[in-house]
């Protein structure tokens, strides 16, 4: 029997993680939010080709805390809103090829959730003059620290960014010797007890983080070594 490729591996570690207040995109159904029950498949096949068409060629990796209600929840794939997803064409899109769907309700929110980290992270990079595929978003803590509701965001707990830490060195290992930069405080603590060395540590884009967080990525940025030229066709 042929063994899962590495990209399934980790989605299947992903889909196999349960934490009290801690909802799963990749395994678990919102029924009072998603549009049916298949919502999760969708989000695992969002994530697979979002990577796949990253894997060995990506030259940074945003890490940052953890998956939020109005992005990665819904889109399946870190700092990316599905109402992005849902904007861009079936093919030539910066985040993957193919159909993309939305996940939630359209009774709960009619043009799809939007987040505002998403929307200033995609873009910055895009204005620096990056390809959507030069650079992937992933999350120290991927899953989704539940607030007070379903539609709300909380701190994860130093236990759940610790049973987390799993998820986050098998996502490191698809992409070795890639730079990383932690978005925030809780991504720069966790990769430090990793042991995973990082470019650079920038403020995190929310509550009032935005124009540090862009600051900071054109500080990266300008210190980077140049990229070789995108293949012919590919990124934007």
């Amino acid at each position: 029997m042929r063994k899962p490729a590495p990209i399934d591996r980790f989605i299947a570690a992903l889909a196999g993680f349960s934490r009290p207040r801690v909802f799963n995109p990749w395994a678990e159904f919102d029924r009072a939010n998603d549009f049916g029950p298949e919502a999760p498949a969708i989000r695992r096949d969002h994530l697979r080709r979002y990577l796949a068409e990253r894997v060995g060629r990506a030259r940074l990796l945003l890490i940052a805390e953890a998956a939020g209600y109005q992005g990665c929840k819904f889109s399946g794939i870190a700092m990316t809103s599905e109402r992005q997803l849902a904007a861009s064409p079936s093919t030539g899109s910066d985040f993957f090829e193919g159909t993309k769907r939305r996940t939630s309700r359209e009774t709960v929110r009619p043009a799809g959730f939007t987040e505002p980290t998403a929307t200033i992270v995609w873009g910055k990079m895009l204005e620096a003059g990056l390809q959507g595929r030069d650079w992937v978003n992933w999350n120290t803590f991927a899953w989704h620290p539940q607030g007070a509701t379903a539609l709300a965001n909380r701190t994860p707990t130093p236990q759940e960014l610790t049973a987390g830490l799993p998820a986050l060195q098998i996502f490191l290992l698809l992409f070795p010797e890639v730079p990383i930069v932690a978005v925030g405080d809780k991504a720069r603590g966790a990769l430090e007890e990793l042991g995973v060395p990082v470019v650079a540590a920038v403020r995190h884009p929310a509550n009032g983080g935005a124009t540090k967080f862009r600051e900071g990525i054109s500080r990266v940025l300008a210190s980077a070594p140049s990229p070789p030229p995108s293949p012919k066709g590919e990124g934007r």
